[in-house]
């Protein structure tokens, strides 16, 4: 089975700046990391691979720094990676982002199955997963706490739907976001990292894509921006009472009614 992981690399601190004209997240010289549910994501293609005798290769969108975190998921057990990686991605919304990885997709190849983290910690909006399935008019499947079993032209995948969980049947090829607690992520091996110091990473740009037309990417791709981002105000108001419990209480009390809570 081919299968492909979408990776995403996000500030690993919440102390980040925002572009104020594009709203976009300055990402230079800040420490990174794997998305969190990436690393869910990945896992899950290996124990795949590993039951079926199948082939895991991860690509990201990102700035060449990016990847850092493909030859991570090369110390987890990924066999081939590739980075999309040009100016003119930068500042995408989903629908730009899911259009690309959908172009790079389709550049590397076919594949069985794609997985996705259900989301990423610095977008919070688990849309890019179902937009590519879109754009590449295959079925998808979102929220997959298990897999149950991998037939020759068929996944079937436990759903977690918000009040109910689901059982499907999903043809090949098809996508799938899956959630936390799928499995549980392995750690990168120094021994597979000494295996793989020397494994290249591919890098694509615009012009290696089929469809180049710029209007479709980064920026000028996205029909959502940004309009404003700021921190949240810190409410550090605190105070300090002294007395019996009796008394105490009392004043517990009328606080939390005048504070409207009770």
């Amino acid at each position: 089975m081919d299968i492909f992981v979408c990776i995403k690399q996000v500030p690993g601190t919440t102390e980040v700046e925002v572009d104020e004209k594009t709203g976009v997240l300055k990402r230079d010289g800040i420490d990174s990391k794997m998305n969190p549910y990436d690393l869910f994501a990945v896992e899950t293609a290996m124990r795949i691979k590993e039951d079926n005798d199948g082939k895991v290769t991860v690509l990201s969108m990102g700035p060449p720094q990016a990847s850092e975190i493909i030859s991570e998921a090369y110390m987890m057990g990924a066999d081939d990676g590739a980075l999309f990686t040009d100016i003119k991605f930068a500042g995408a919304d989903v629908l730009a982002t899911a259009f690309t990885l959908a172009q790079g997709i389709k550049k590397l190849g076919n594949p069985d199955l794609i997985i996705c983290g259900k989301m990423t910690t610095d977008g919070d909006t688990a849309q890019v997963g179902p937009e590519i399935a879109e754009f590449l008019d295959i079925p998808h499947v979102a929220n997959v706490k298990k897999i149950l079993e991998i037939k020759e032209n068929s996944v079937v995948l436990e759903m977690d739907m918000p009040h109910t969980v689901e059982i499907v049947d999903v043809m090949l090829p098809c996508l799938i976001t899956v959630d936390k607690d799928i499995y549980q992520p392995r750690l990168p091996s120094f021994k597979r990292k000494i295996a793989t110091k020397d494994r290249q990473i591919p890098f694509y740009s615009l012009k290696d894509l089929d469809d180049h037309d710029e209007m479709k990417y980064g920026l000028n791709g996205s029909p959502t921006q940004v309009k404003r981002i700021f921190p949240p105000k810190a409410n550090t108001d605190h105070e300090m009472w002294k007395g019996q419990g009796s008394e105490l209480s009392g004043k517990l009390f009328d606080k939390l009614k005048e504070l409207k809570f009770i």
